[in-house]
């Protein structure tokens, strides 16, 4: 019920002497400030919920709805000077505005222009595009900062692609490329004005039958490689191709560990991006992986070792220059000029050395083989040696490379590099046989000088044989254990990698460009206040408001959160091939640190939302930063949470010590809407892979139930029924239906969709009622035959909330919206409230502040001032969602000072911070 509206003048909420970074308030100095007592505050006079700062009507007419498609944009990342690598981002349009055959251009404040090759990636449900992919080839044409997507009517030739019985080529105009569609060689080869500059690329991992062998014990090595079984063109038009490569990684006649490869190249760019996936399905006690890398082999027989140049590049842009026969620092020179060319790495001209130089050639060493490894996140090391079966000589320290090896001549050159290189350590750039006639370049997204990789269960189980100490467990530690459930298999990594083709030496400055442009790839983006108005993903998140004084420390607080846990991720080190991006669940006070050991406390694994913290306010503030730590984020809990393959695929795990560690396989962890924002802000391909991995995901809950320890009873189903809940289970599953509908707009998806949705609204209690058999196939809930009311306070906190805002937007449903407005309504009503409306008070009803956005949304739906009031008591009326001022205190032992955020909680930072945006956008005109 609605409650009436009483006439009587307009009070807006003031909350005054408040603290940004803590917000707890006394009831009765919140009283007196603001002249309200309790919940039966005098209302307002009138409840225009729709307008304020934080919300543009949507007219006809109005700004860009009507606008000549001309779409403002900004640069997440652009590196000047660095050879044009590409770039693809994703651009969202009205209902009705956009056909699929529209074709763009991007368009600067100078008039320059660029051409654009768009795709869809969603639709409206009248047909019209809700999301286009953008490629660019060479944004670096456009001289100015701000750029405009603009409509076109030019059609741009394709780039060619030739596909043939055993290969497919590609000629982008200035490298011609040819895959394998058989054998080991992904890359057969690359040509650059009909020159071979690489004859090969394969991958390969070396593996191990035991950890690193302690002393005396023996172990066994084997080096698989890549076995394609299948590549096809993914994209293909006129600024972009997209090659997939998937096989697995074969020794003899044994086949294991799947990878899926993908090789983009942009038009006339010498630059080709690698997205590398590969999924653990090997034995974690007997399967150690010691390496695993991309190899490039380029011939170097016409060249001689004088002219033959490595390049790394390291900390802060340092480049490492060497031939592989050095001429400088001889006891006899070769002459000034020579040496200069050599260092600058020109042809050096045989007839230019010195007599006396050229008689000592054959003595002066030819060091072939180099290695750049990253051991640990803030030390790297080079070494380099001859050859095979000599000494290697220590070369150079460092500390953050930035990942990139170069080998080339003065006619040619490869470079290979790995994104977040020290940052998803221990990694590794080896250069082999470059003083042969052939040198290979390997890029190791795992280093083979490294400790094997041990994805061992970290304890024995510690005699949890039964339910009733499993539970033990998990009261003392917050771990879910269960023997057999800590399995890596199905757990996946991707990486970025980049390799580019040079027809000359670059200069030092231009390699360093192009490394850090690796590191940064470049990326634009519609501006938020474009993306606002369309109200992508939900609609919910409005603009920063600085209007009152304590909306400015509301702003400086959600600011501060995202700043401290960006800054946690240094000062803490969580970095590392399997952990970086994730961050920590608790800290422990005592020992001033995160509790990385202690059960269920320690990796986070999207707990209460963490992900959509960091993209929606990427969305409110377009922060560059907050962009590339919800990336690393997206990319981490996408793919190492989550089974891929296996008996768990494609469930997540809960958090853990180990990320894949906790018994607990839900969907709350693997869902859709985690990804929706990346995929659809980049088109990125392997993220539009986990999207439809999900689609049936509902099919897995009928072995692995959902409900984690002590079960009321044994869940018994029918064939093709799940019991799943309407909170985490439904909203994962929503989001991914909703996702694959709006992809492709198949009716059979949306059928499910809409069955779910009104089979929720059938029940006796609506979303009260908690759970039931879903019929998987037809989206068709039982319903049940009591009013039983089941709630948990982990129903809405998990995405549910932001896909049934987005859904009702796409998809009206009045009886849906209805039962969705009770639930809003009345979780954080008194009890007399509750009671009167479900006939029971009873159920787990905390996460008060996190539930306020529930209470903003039906305020806004239904027009009722008291709800509006009632949600800022939610959000800062309680001591929820109250933190105490980042301090700094000194950490026994350490030189440096530890930032300390004292009782700071991830789950807590994550919903304060979603809620808090939804407050300020619903009923944000009524705090002042």
């Amino acid at each position: 019920m609605v409650c009436s509206l009483m006439k009587q003048p307009a009070v807006p909420i003031r909350i005054l002497d408040i603290n940004p970074f803590n917000m707890t308030l006394n009831r009765r100095k919140f009283i007196k400030n603001t002249g309200l007592f309790g919940l039966g505050i005098g209302p307002l006079a009138s409840l225009n919920l729709y307008g304020g700062p934080n919300r543009t009507a949507h007219k006809s007419g109005d700004n860009h709805s009507e606008a000549a498609l001309d779409i403002p944009l900004h640069w997440i990342d652009r590196q000047q000077g660095a050879p044009s690598l590409g770039t693809t981002f994703g651009v969202p349009w009205p209902k009705g505005k956009v056909r699929e055959q529209q074709q763009f251009e991007l368009r600067d404040n100078q008039g320059h222009t660029a051409p654009i090759q768009t795709w869809p990636l969603a639709f409206w449900p009248d047909g019209s595009v809700k999301w286009s992919a953008c490629a660019v080839a060479n944004p670096s044409t456009l001289i100015q900062e701000e750029l405009f997507l603009t409509a076109s009517e030019r059609i741009q030739p394709g780039i060619q692609v030739q596909e043939h019985e055993e290969s497919i080529t590609v000629d982008n105009g200035l490298l011609k490329v040819t895959f394998g569609k058989t054998g080991t060689k992904l890359l057969q080869e690359i040509r650059q004005d009909g020159r071979l500059v690489a004859s090969a690329a394969f991958l390969q991992i070396l593996l191990q039958d035991a950890p690193d062998a302690e002393p005396g014990e023996n172990l066994n090595r084997t080096t698989w490689q890549s076995h394609i079984e299948k590549t096809v063109v993914e994209n293909s038009g006129s600024q972009r191709v997209l090659i997939r490569v998937a096989g697995t990684h074969q020794h003899g006649e044994q086949k294991k560990i799947p990878f899926i490869v993908r090789f983009y190249l942009y038009d006339k760019s010498p630059t080709i991006k690698v997205i590398h996936t590969f999924l653990y399905d090997g034995d974690e006690q007997r399967d150690f992986i010691k390496g695993i890398g991309l190899s490039v082999v380029m011939p170097l027989h016409d060249t001689p070792t004088y002219n033959r140049y490595i390049r790394f590049v390291g900390e802060n842009g340092e480049v490492f220059s060497e031939a592989v026969k050095g001429l400088t620092g001889l006891r006899r020179d070769p002459g000034s000029a020579v040496r200069k060319q050599q260092l600058e790495g020109k042809e050096v001209k045989w007839e230019n050395i010195t007599e006396t130089a050229k008689k000592g050639l054959p003595f002066i060493p030819e060091f072939g083989d180099y290695t750049l490894l990253q051991a640990h996140p803030s030390a790297s090391s080079i070494e380099k040696r001859t050859k095979s079966g000599h000494a290697w000589i220590h070369s150079h320290d460092g500390g953050r490379a930035m990942g990139t090896a170069y080998l080339g001549t003065p006619s040619a050159g490869v470079a290979l590099g790995i994104r977040n290189f020290w940052q998803s350590y221990p990694g590794q750039l080896d250069i082999r046989g470059a003083a042969s006639d052939a040198a290979t370049l390997t890029a190791w997204l795992w280093a083979p000088k490294a400790e094997a990789m041990d994805l061992r269960f970290y304890h024995d189980g510690m005699g949890q044989d039964s339910y009733e100490k499993q539970w033990e467990g998990l009261e003392i530690t917050y771990e879910d254990y269960e023997a057999g459930y800590g399995s890596p298999i199905g757990v996946a990594r991707t990486s970025e990698l980049y390799l580019s083709i040079f027809d000359q030496s670059p200069p030092s400055e231009k390699l360093r460009q192009l490394a850090q442009a690796y590191q940064q790839p470049p990326l634009l983006s519609a501006s938020p206040s474009y993306l606002f108005e369309q109200q992508v993903f939900g609609a919910n998140w409005g603009l920063p408001d600085r209007s009152s004084a304590l909306k400015a420390a509301l702003e400086d607080k959600l600011d501060a959160l995202v700043t401290f846990y960006k800054g946690e991720v240094d000062r803490r080190g969580w970095y590392g091939f399997w952990n970086y991006g994730d961050v920590m669940h608790s800290y422990d006070a005592d020992r001033h640190v995160w509790k990385y050991d202690v059960g269920g406390f320690a990796w986070d694994n999207s707990e209460l939302g963490t992900d959509l913290w960091l993209w929606y306010y990427y969305l409110r503030s377009g922060n560059r930063d907050c962009f590339r730590f919800a990336e690393a984020m997206c990319r981490h809990t996408g793919e190492v949470d989550v089974h891929h393959l296996g008996r768990f695929a494609p469930l997540g795990s809960r958090h853990n010590v180990m990320h894949w560690g906790c018994s607990a396989k839900q969907l709350r962890i693997s869902t859709a809407l985690n990804r929706r924002f990346y995929y659809y802000l980049t088109a990125d391909e392997r993220t539009g892979d986990l999207l439809r991995e999900q689609v049936e995901a509902a099919y897995r809950l009928q072995d692995i139930v959902a409900l984690r320890k002590r079960v009321d009873e044994p869940v018994v189903t029918e064939k093709g029924k799940a019991l799943v809940g309407f909170g985490t289970d439904w909203g994962a599953i929503a989001a991914a239906w909703f996702t694959e509908w709006e992809r492709t707009l198949d009716p059979k998806i949306l059928a499910r969709l809409k069955a779910s949705m009104q089979s929720i609204a059938d029940q006796p209690q609506g979303f009260f009622t908690g759970l039931s058999l879903l019929d998987i196939a037809t989206g068709k809930f039982d319903r049940q035959k009591d009013k039983t009311v089941r709630v948990s306070h982990l129903n809405a906190v998990f995405g549910l909330v932001e896909i049934c805002q987005e859904i009702l937007l796409v998809i009206p449903d009045k009886r849906f919206e209805t039962a969705w407005l009770q639930y809003c309504r009345l979780y954080n009503a008194s009890d007399e409230e509750r009671l009167h409306a479900l006939g029971t008070k009873e159920g787990k009803f905390n996460l008060r502040s996190s539930h306020a956005r529930l209470t903003a949304y039906a305020a806004f739906k239904l027009g009722d001032q008291l709800l509006a009031e009632r949600t800022w008591h939610e959000l800062l009326g309680t001591k929820a969602g109250s933190f105490v001022q980042a301090t700094t205190i000194p950490l026994v032992g350490l030189a440096n000072n530890q930032q300390e955020w004292k009782n700071i909680s991830t789950n807590e930072a994550a919903q304060w911070s979603l809620s808090t945006f939804q407050c300020l956008h619903y009923v944000g005109k009524f705090l002042k």
